[in-house]
């Protein structure tokens, strides 16, 4: 009884939390590994196109609450998704035809992409701030809980109780879907072909009579909706603030080059890694352990890490892995 305890313990604040990180890493590691796959630059606005796609959510979300519109059980922001998601879209557009267009005529190199990139990360940063503010937004609605602690104990007749958030479950179920559509969507659609193709030779792509200005259209739909979603998923699960998603694009980064940034498969095994060593490293396991070997506890909390020096973590996986491994786990540079 006392290893089911431990493992109700250990599943309610390390592994539901981890893979329910995971989904919203590897959702965003997604996005910026399709753009340097494809346009062969990193994204470094990334982050920030998140905080702008979730404020067009929210700012929606709160129109519809106004409104006395919902979703019943279900958070209201779901409806108000597609209107984020066109907001990051044509905010992406804009910002590829207003700077990256120029340097893509110009064929500059990489590093010009990227700090033009860090140019527009600080614009979007300062834009989304002044539209819905500085401060901590909370905008989730509905049925908060799908399985309550106490219910699951009085079930169970165990002394932990396992607590399950509607937003968790709702995570992980459009991440699933979300990435089914999206490898769908690469490998056996037209346009997803040739995505792949101009990723793998633009000269050849080319040649073949592919439109990049086509692809690079669809690179920005598809990196704007995946940025909008992961940036409302995590709002819903914790809370919206703008610095918060800017210092997002570490953990993105680190996920996107563990798993070998350009491939999708490796952005999202990544974004699982540095999840789970994030949570796994900055909780407290001594009531773990007290059920594990009664009598040995220690005195302190077991921590290896506070919670406060997680985003430390990330940074020390993407150091590790460009020094031993810089190809990433997966090698690969392709969609």
């Amino acid at each position: 009884m006392d290893l089911l305890n431990a493992f109700v313990l250990f599943s309610n604040f390390v592994l539901v939390p981890g893979v329910v990180y995971g989904s919203q890493l590897a959702l965003g590691a997604l996005g910026v590994t399709l753009v340097y796959a494809v346009l062969r630059f990193s994204n470094f606005a990334h982050g920030d196109l998140m905080a702008f796609g979730t404020a067009g959510v929210i700012l929606f979300t709160w129109w519809l609450q106004s409104m006395g519109v919902s979703a019943g059980p279900l958070p209201t922001a779901l409806i108000a998704l597609p209107v984020g998601i066109l907001a990051a879209v044509l905010m992406s557009l804009l910002m590829d035809r207003t700077v990256y267009s120029f340097y893509r005529k110009q064929r500059s190199a990489p590093v010009v992409f990227v700090i033009a990139s860090v140019g527009v990360m600080f614009v979007l940063n300062g834009l989304t701030r002044l539209i819905i503010g500085p401060d901590d937004q909370r905008f989730a609605d509905g049925e908060r809980f799908i399985i309550r602690a106490r219910d699951f104990e009085a079930w169970s007749g165990l002394e932990e109780g396992l607590a399950l958030r509607t937003t968790q479950v709702l995570t992980v179920v459009v991440a699933i879907i979300i990435v089914i559509a999206l490898f769908r969507f690469l490998n056996h659609s037209r346009m997803g072909k040739a995505m792949r193709a101009y990723s793998d030779n633009e000269d050849l792509a080319l040649l073949s009579g592919i439109d990049p200005a086509k692809v690079v259209f669809w690179t920005w739909v598809i990196a704007a909706g995946l940025a909008t979603v992961a940036g409302t998923l995590y709002g819903l699960d914790k809370s919206f603030k703008p610095f918060t998603y800017f210092q997002l694009l570490l953990p993105i980064f680190a996920a996107a080059i563990v798993g070998g940034i350009g491939n999708p498969v490796g952005a999202i095994a990544g974004g699982f890694v540095v999840a789970f060593s994030e949570v796994t490293v900055t909780y407290a396991y001594r009531r773990v352990v007290e059920y594990v070997v009664p009598g040995w506890e220690p005195d302190g909390l077991l921590q290896l890490l506070s919670t406060d020096y997680k985003f430390a973590v990330s940074f020390l996986i993407l150091v590790v892995v460009l020094l031993v491994r810089p190809t990433g786990l997966f090698r690969g540079k392709v969609i």
